[in-house]
């Protein structure tokens, strides 16, 4: 009888795993890795097979440390926020939580050292050091916050390309996806200023909702600015020049995000998929 029992106590265990990496964002970092990747060398990717199958491995145990080491943290939080997770409702101890986040970011890390690329190395390296004071110190702490999450989004992209040859390759994209990551982040913190708990002291209680709305803003209107580019340089084919849409999106962002941040973080979300796909395309000439 209680072999019967073995498949489901181990199904158990490792559906706790899963939901405590939340595997389903980990997978889509693979996905945005392979995009960057295709971003910065088109089809020739492909010649860099073995060091984008290590990038995606790396990113992924990334993304999974990141969200345990987060569990970690805000293991008391989430006894309100999030009760159905596994540490708060203690199907998992804190403590596991802990040794899984070392386990994933310091497995990325060596992992990282097969590339035998030292732009590759320190992208990742730099990025866990990120993570890692963000979850202890920086959330806490408003703009610089917000800022840290911009720049680990803007780090995919170098880290793309740098698996297929050179970082500078999209370091254009990478300020761009940082631009406006800021100013994302700025409307979320608007719109959660009345339930954020805690220590924590974001930037519109610093500041007050409307200055901070002007500052998201200008990281709104940014990285369209910046958008541009790649137009004068001629880096990309005709096709990217449908990221004028995603640009107005982001402008239409700026404006809303002083009545409504929930629309504007929401809509900024969609102008940089629109964004990526205006990369993606634009790699085809014609």
């Amino acid at each position: 009888m209680s072999n019967n029992h073995i498949p489901a106590k181990a199904l158990r265990r490792v559906n706790k795993y899963l939901q405590l990496f939340r595997t389903g964002n980990a997978l889509m970092g693979i996905v945005g890795v392979v995009v960057a990747c295709f971003m910065a060398a088109g089809t020739d990717m492909i010649g860099e097979w073995a060091n984008l199958v290590i990038s995606a491995v790396v990113v992924f145990m990334f993304i999974c440390g990141g969200n345990a080491l987060n569990d970690y943290i805000d293991a008391e939080i989430d006894k309100t926020a999030h009760p159905e997770r596994p540490v708060p409702s203690g199907r998992m101890q804190r403590r596991t939580a802990l040794h899984a986040a070392a386990v994933m970011l310091g497995g990325s890390v060596i992992l990282s050292l097969l590339t035998v690329d030292l732009e590759c190395i320190a992208i990742v390296m730099v990025a866990c050091v990120l993570m890692v004071a963000y979850e202890v110190a920086l959330k806490q702490r408003g703009f610089v916050g917000n800022l840290t999450i911009a720049v680990l989004t803007g780090m995919m992209f170098l880290l793309g390309g740098a698996v297929v040859g050179d970082a500078a390759d999209n370091v254009v994209v990478a300020l761009m996806a940082l631009l406006v990551s800021v100013g994302r982040e700025i409307a979320k913190d608007i719109e959660d200023m009345h339930s954020d708990e805690g220590d924590r002291f974001t930037l519109p209680m610093r500041i007050g909702p409307r200055n901070a709305a002007a500052l998201a803003c200008v990281f709104f209107v940014a990285g369209p600015v910046l958008s541009v580019l790649p137009m004068l340089e001629h880096t990309y084919g005709p096709l990217y020049y449908s990221v004028v849409i995603a640009d107005a999106v982001f402008v239409y962002c700026a404006a809303v995000v002083f009545s409504d941040p929930h629309r504007a973080q929401k809509m900024a979300k969609l102008a940089m998929i629109i964004a990526l796909v205006a990369f993606i395309i634009g790699v085809f000439r014609f």
